[in-house]
């Protein structure tokens, strides 16, 4: 169980590498206000969201305990980076409030997923 909860934990990352490589290729078109959301950041939130709800059953089912607290806030800040990345996919341009927003959601959900034992 131990190596099928590590090949989902090796998933997970290369989603929050997908999202957050996405938002800083686009930091630099940021400032001049013409950031879009590309493909791969979508992908890589979707990927978060899967490996996520997979690692929590498989904590679940090999008895280890979930801090249902942690997992919520951290689903409830992926659920609004997918929402805009979602929303936002077909956007030619995409505001920097809005799409620093994603990059500090993600900032933050990892600093979460660190620091919060």
């Amino acid at each position: 169980m131990d190596v099928l909860i590590n090949v989902f934990v090796g998933l997970h990352i290369i989603g929050i590498a997908a999202l957050l490589g996405g938002f800083f290729t686009q930091m630099k078109a940021m400032g001049k206000g013409e950031a879009r959301i590309v493909p791969g950041m979508l992908h890589g939130a979707l990927t978060m969201l899967v490996t996520g709800v997979a690692l929590v059953g498989l904590n679940q089912a090999d008895g280890s305990s979930v801090n249902n607290v942690k997992i919520g806030l951290k689903l409830a800040l992926l659920v609004v980076i997918l929402g805009i990345t979602y929303v936002k996919r077909d956007d030619e341009r995409l505001g920097a409030p809005l799409f620093g927003a994603v990059g500090l959601l993600t900032m933050v959900n990892i600093f979460i997923a660190v620091l919060w034992v």
